[in-house]
């Protein structure tokens, strides 16, 4: 089961480490047009502050586990990352993008859900 959760965590953690930075550093059309379409509807202010968020929480999805300081805080990491895909599902759902939310959304959120529980 630990190896389980140490495989979700770093394919989590690549996942949003990676979705992060290209949110932090990418215009808002430029995110639209390499895929990110969940992004559309919100203004750039939010979408960076989501960046930011994505970055912090894949380092707290490895860093507390990995060091045994606070891990808590990694269930915690997983826990708030889940809110952000609830979120993105709400987004494509807007967008009538079903494919995407069905698709990785929920894949993500699962593995989100397994990281929470397998690590509280």
């Amino acid at each position: 089961m630990n190896i389980a959760l140490w495989t979700a965590q770093g394919l989590l953690a690549a996942v949003f480490m990676g979705s992060g930075f290209l949110k932090s550093t990418q215009t808002k059309e430029k995110m639209i047009a390499t895929g990110q379409t969940g992004v559309a509807p919100f203004p750039l202010s939010l979408i960076r502050v989501v960046a930011a968020l994505e970055i912090v929480a894949a380092l707290g999805l490895i860093a507390p586990q990995l060091t045994g300081i606070a891990p808590v805080l990694t269930p915690l990491a997983a826990v708030g990352l889940g809110a952000v895909m609830i979120g993105a599902a709400v987004a494509h759902w807007s967008l009538s993008e079903y494919k995407q939310v069905f698709g990785a959304n929920m894949l993500l959120l699962g593995a989100c859900v397994f990281v929470a529980l397998g690590r509280f």
